[in-house]
């Protein structure tokens, strides 16, 4: 039995018979969410310049990344209560409600209406792809079918700023909204229709009702953190920080003390439980690694004069390096599971120090390489992360964990724009600075960032360390 478990899963049993359409059904949903969170960035003059409201455009993509970390945050519970069908159908329509109110926007605050229902929908699809990975495939599949969505993510990091600029060039970022809307009507159409009965798993009895109060409490912590990315006083940046991280450990704490209605699992963020463990892993990784994504191509301009077209490429060389890497790896027996975490965490520190020497001291070259290894090393653990979180986690918790695990890598994102801004703020960022100043901005951001590497580092072989209770 052990042997026949640990049997190399071929791409051929993922995307062929009964488990393709469920299979799609993930990368669908994983697509539209990436797809319009980035074509949008590339929409983004065009809209202003036609309705105005370049003083909170920021907001545009905070508010929506605050809906898609609160609607993922519920996907476990939602998934629970009324099995995968009926949300991911909800979801998909609530993104074309978003994309219609967002094209028929006369001014920024309409416009940000509609990217709050986007992120919304996109964040609960997302999540509910996790979940439905973990409820329709066997788990020694799990790998592949994360890879594939591995796949879609990185598709739709080309795709979507290429489709927004096509658009903005030929037609008009109205129709682009409109395009996303129409796709979003189709997916919930194929979601209601297209999968059966029996690739649709039934709710759960007696699930509990939604907490609305915990995910105000979750949606506080996530506006603090956003407006602290956003705050134009370093005094400012720290108060809403703190606020912020207050609501979330207080979230984490009302979470935990609750029954049948959690959001998250049991002992989120706590490292004496596996799954806690893996929770702070993602979420201190995450964090550490928003320095090349947020200052990235600004520094390697001051510092090496290099084009933007450049310096995008090198900070996508990151979703290249994370989509080839999960492709390769995903066919891997369990037992080998812990090897590829902590090899792959591994990796993602070593790209933290590499960075901050590359960075300001190049050649452009060394930190293409240390970008890349940041990539490698997530793709490389993403897939094992999942499927021994999955095992690891407490009877009833394992769509809670599914659904909060790429939440709180969102969240870890979040925290982590905010935190690269106080690093660089307290080094005396400028705009105008000069390369040796900018040089050591970018010592200073990097640095700063390794011990919150070495935290989820750490965090990483506690996680490994737990065996399972149950046999593979």
């Amino acid at each position: 039995m052990q042997a026949a478990r640990d049997d190399h899963v071929s791409w051929a049993e993922v995307l062929r018979g009964r488990h393709a359409a469920a299979m799609l059904l993930c990368c669908l949903g994983v697509w539209l969410h990436a797809a319009d969170a980035l074509v949008v960035t590339t929409m983004m003059p065009a809209i202003v310049a036609e309705i105005g409201g370049d003083r909170i455009v920021a907001w545009n993509f905070a508010l929506y990344d605050t809906g898609s970390i609160v609607a993922g945050a519920a996907s476990g519970l939602v998934a629970l209560r009324f099995g995968l069908r009926a949300p991911m159908v909800a979801a998909a329509l609530l993104v074309g409600l978003g994309c219609v109110i967002s094209a028929a926007a006369p001014s920024m605050p309409v416009l940000l209406a509609g990217r709050v229902a986007q992120g919304l929908g996109g964040g609960g699809l997302t999540s509910l792809s996790f979940v439905a990975v973990t409820q329709l495939f066997p788990r020694r599949m799990m790998p592949r079918a994360f890879a594939a969505m591995s796949v879609a993510w990185g598709a739709s990091a080309f795709a979507g700023p290429l489709v927004g600029g096509v658009f903005v060039t030929w037609g008009s970022w109205r129709a682009g909204f409109l395009a996303f809307a129409l796709q979003a009507a189709a997916l919930a159409l194929w979601f209601r229709f297209g999968i059966s009965a029996a690739a649709a798993p039934a709710p759960a009895t007696g699930a509990a009702r939604l907490p609305a109060r915990r995910l105000a409490l979750l949606s506080a912590a996530v506006l603090g953190v956003a407006y602290a990315g956003n705050a134009g006083s370093a005094g400012w940046t720290v108060l809403s920080l703190a606020g912020g991280v207050g609501a979330l450990l207080l979230f984490v704490r009302l979470d935990g003390q609750s029954g049948e209605d959690r959001l998250w699992p049991r002992g989120a963020l706590d490292v004496r439980r596996p799954t806690g463990a893996a929770l702070v892993m993602v979420l201190a990784m995450n964090i550490a690694m928003m320095g090349l994504a947020t200052y990235g191509p600004l520094l390697m301009d001051r510092i090496h004069g290099t084009e933007p077209l450049v310096a995008g490429y090198i900070v996508a060389g990151i979703s290249i390096a994370w989509t080839l890497a999960a492709v390769a790896v995903s066919g891997q027996p369990e037992r080998r599971d812990a090897s590829f975490i902590v090899l792959g965490m591994s990796l993602a520190v070593a790209s933290v120090a590499g960075l901050a020497h590359a960075v300001p001291s190049g050649p452009l070259w060394l930190i293409a390489v240390f970008a890349s290894f940041e990539g490698l090393g997530y793709g490389m653990a993403w897939s094992f992360i999942l499927r021994r979180a999955g095992r690891l986690a407490e009877e009833g918790d394992g769509e809670r964990l599914s659904a909060a695990l790429p939440t709180i890598g969102r969240l870890g994102y979040a925290l982590g724009a905010s935190t690269m801004g106080i690093l660089a703020n307290r080094a005396g960022f400028d705009a105008s600075a000069s390369a040796d100043q900018a040089a050591s901005v970018a010592r200073a951001i990097f640095l700063g960032s390794l011990p919150i590497a070495l935290l989820g580092w750490a965090a990483m072989l506690r996680f490994v360390s737990f065996r399972p209770a149950r046999g593979i």
